[in-house]
């Protein structure tokens, strides 16, 4: 039974004169997956990180805190400084609604009641609205 293609199936196969073959590398790059979603995976990841609620603290938490800075504030301006601290603060996500606490023992350097910021010995500052809580010399426990 002849066959539909029978003419051509033993042919070699044509080698153009013009181009040079493709190398084996390409070739299979060629077939590599396609990603129609570029970035979907990020974006669902992103969706899916879990941020923390900022707390506010109710007035004998807030009073207390003061306290805490007037008297690192005094001490500092009396030149016992750099005094250490523990400090926990809040710090939004800039990506999303909410944000993570942190906490670090840290040498404080300079209270700004003016600004509201606290000046930590690797001069970085922390606004004195985001802190959650202030422990005057933490290795005393």
């Amino acid at each position: 039974m002849a066959g539909r293609y029978d003419d051509i199936i033993d042919l070699e196969r044509p080698v153009s004169k013009n181009h040079a073959p493709m190398p084996m590398s390409e070739r299979a790059a060629q077939f590599s997956p396609f990603a129609a979603l570029t970035g979907y995976e990020e974006i669902i990841a992103e969706a899916g990180r879990l941020t923390a609620r900022r707390i506010e603290l109710d007035e004998d938490a807030k009073q207390e805190l003061n306290r805490s800075l007037l008297r690192l504030s005094a001490r500092l301006e009396a030149g016992e400084g750099p005094l250490a601290v523990e400090l926990t603060w809040f710090e939004p996500d800039g990506l999303k609604l909410g944000g993570e606490y942190r906490t670090r023992v840290i040498s404080l350097r300079r209270v700004d009641r003016s600004q509201r910021l606290l000046e930590l010995e690797d001069r970085s500052v922390i606004e004195i609205d985001r802190l959650l809580s202030l422990r005057e010399n933490p290795e005393e426990g």
